[in-house]
């Protein structure tokens, strides 16, 4: 017989979604608990997944016994929940990014740390056979700098478009491409500095403070030197996803897609690169002890927020910030 590990969910709306049915795949695993501020989707989901359904995740925590915890909620409600289940010792699987905040990313990092707590990010494009290939073949080249791109329209959510709530679009978003630029030419982030544009979006756009446009460049200590743009106000044209560049190589890696350019010559198969599962990793983890398969962790996903967040504190003054 297969025992199930029992999983709650804080927030069930968006994202949650692709979770919540990657899970109800699993036969080693009960979706039991499912918490949103919205009653209906909470109720809408229970139903849907077979899980009871809360508004209050105290009470979900109090009353249940869980195996693990999905929290998957917009950057500015991050915080009581973590702490919560710090103090159970849950394993947390968190979206990203994990706070708009650095001060309470790393208070959550200390309590982490404290009770040896499993927690895996939601950076699912560690786990792409476009992302895995081409760390394989970085492996053996000196990468020399990146380009990046998040670069289209503006998601609907009404929390999305506010600094105060989403950080921004380089912090909710945009945080994908400067986690895989991390991930992909290793090596510490030293330093950062961005420019900003507005005036495009707010004249029609109710409650929009954001930057409409940004660049940040970022230095690494191992030489590395990065560029990540974003936009928000291309509707129906996108561009997403990095170029590397080493000696006589490019490699252009999107969600889906790679092209390995050596020297003009062009390698774009993904033949027996296998996808990874966030989901599964940590499942994996939380059922053994062991988090070896999870490829962002807590502690990973704070300093790419600390990129995201100087790049904001440069945004504002103007300078360089050093991190």
């Amino acid at each position: 017989m297969t025992v199930r590990i029992r999983i709650g969910f804080i927030g069930v709306g968006g994202i949650a979604g692709v979770h919540l049915s990657n899970l109800a795949a699993f036969p080693d695993v009960a979706i039991t608990a499912l918490c949103d501020v919205d009653g209906a989707r909470a109720q809408a989901r229970a139903d849907e997944f077979k899980g009871k359904p809360y508004t209050d995740f105290r009470i979900m925590l109090d009353e249940e016994e869980l195996d693990g915890l999905y929290i998957c909620t917009p950057p500015f409600a991050h915080g009581e929940q973590e702490r919560l289940a710090c103090a159970r010792g849950l394993p947390m699987f968190i979206e990203k990014p994990v706070a708009n905040r650095m001060e309470l990313a790393e208070e959550i990092h200390d309590l982490v740390e404290k009770h040896n707590i499993i927690t895996s990010v939601g950076y699912h494009w560690r786990y792409l056979p476009s992302t895995t290939k081409a760390k394989t073949v970085l492996r053996e080249q000196k990468v020399l700098g990146v380009l990046g791109y998040w670069m289209g329209g503006m998601p609907k959510a009404p929390w999305w478009r506010q600094r105060e709530q989403s950080g921004g679009q380089h912090v909710e978003q945009t945080t994908h491409i400067i986690d895989t630029c991390r991930y992909l030419v290793g090596g510490r982030a030293t330093s950062v500095h961005g420019v900003a544009a507005q005036g495009a979006m707010a004249t029609d756009t109710p409650n929009y403070d954001l930057d409409d446009i940004s660049m940040i460049n970022i230095t690494f200590d191992n030489g590395v030197a990065a560029n990540i743009s974003s936009c928000c106000a291309l509707d129906n044209w996108g561009r997403v996803g990095l170029e590397v560049f080493c000696r006589n190589l490019v490699i252009n890696l999107g969600t889906n897609e790679l092209s390995i350019n050596r020297a003009g010559v062009v390698d774009n198969s993904l033949d027996g690169v296998e996808k990874g599962d966030r989901d599964r990793a940590f499942v994996d983890a939380v059922k053994s002890g062991d988090s070896s398969g999870i490829r962002s962790n807590y502690a990973d996903a704070i300093e790419t927020l600390r990129i995201s967040l100087a790049a904001s504190q440069s945004f504002r003054t103007g300078k360089a910030v050093e991190i």
